[in-house]
């Protein structure tokens, strides 16, 4: 567990970087939700807001144990290199969208869409929420909502090759994206000015490139540990 606590701080900390995006891509549910809560259940806002975002969370908690018994699967064959290649190319991507220099990551999102073509008339169905239950299994139906940043993600997490250390990882992930989507007000408007200035975007860019640059296979890892 302690080899596995940097990892976690670094999952943290990339969604809380790509909590703009998330804002971007479920910003929109998050108001129509918001708004789609039934008068007398309004009293219960944030608690359907919290049992929403638990869902989502759970959902890339899920995927990356799927995706983590991929990654131990082929642990130890010549795929988990490739494995680890794709997952560093895909973090520097990922840096290089938060930096806003290239936005090639979204183009991946595209693999999901089939997929979400069969979910999304069931999360619509569960609309106006108004239960707990509800509002738990939207989020977990929105969790897989075709997305870059989170692809990305849970391929470095899936490299790891251990399927408990892959869902701890998403887990973590989920966390950081959390407080972006679940905060209101002024506070959530402070919080996305922040993760949107140039500066900010350029340095979470910047260490997420330097993170996908670690994760490739190579003697620069034990370069950049050191640094």
């Amino acid at each position: 567990m302690a080899d596995l606590a940097p990892l976690l701080i670094s999952a943290l900390i990339l969604g809380l970087l790509g909590g703009g995006h998330c804002l971007g891509m479920c910003g929109g549910l998050m108001g129509a939700l918001t708004l789609a809560i039934p008068p007398e259940q309004r009293g219960r806002r944030l608690q359907l807001l919290l049992a929403y975002n638990l869902g989502r969370i759970l959902s890339y908690a899920s995927a990356g144990l799927l995706f983590g018994l991929a990654g131990w699967a082929v642990a130890s064959s010549p795929a988990a290199m490739l494995l680890r290649i794709v997952a560093g190319l895909l973090l520097i991507s990922m840096g290089l969208y938060l930096g806003g220099w290239w936005s090639g990551l979204t183009r991946i999102e595209a693999l999901g869409r089939g997929l979400w073509r069969h979910i999304q008339p069931v999360a619509s169905r569960l609309l106006p929420v108004c239960s707990l239950p509800r509002a738990l299994l939207l989020g977990a139906l929105w969790g897989w909502l075709p997305c870059g940043l989170v692809y990305s993600t849970l391929l470095w997490a899936a490299s790891q090759g251990d399927a408990l250390d892959s869902g701890l990882l998403m887990l973590a992930f989920g966390l950081g994206t959390w407080p972006v989507l679940l905060a209101t007000g002024m506070a959530a408007e402070r919080l996305t000015a922040l993760l949107r200035r140039r500066g900010v975007r350029m340095a979470g860019g910047l260490l997420v490139i330097l993170f996908g640059l670690w994760t490739l296979p190579g003697p620069h890892q034990a370069w950049l540990m050191g640094h």
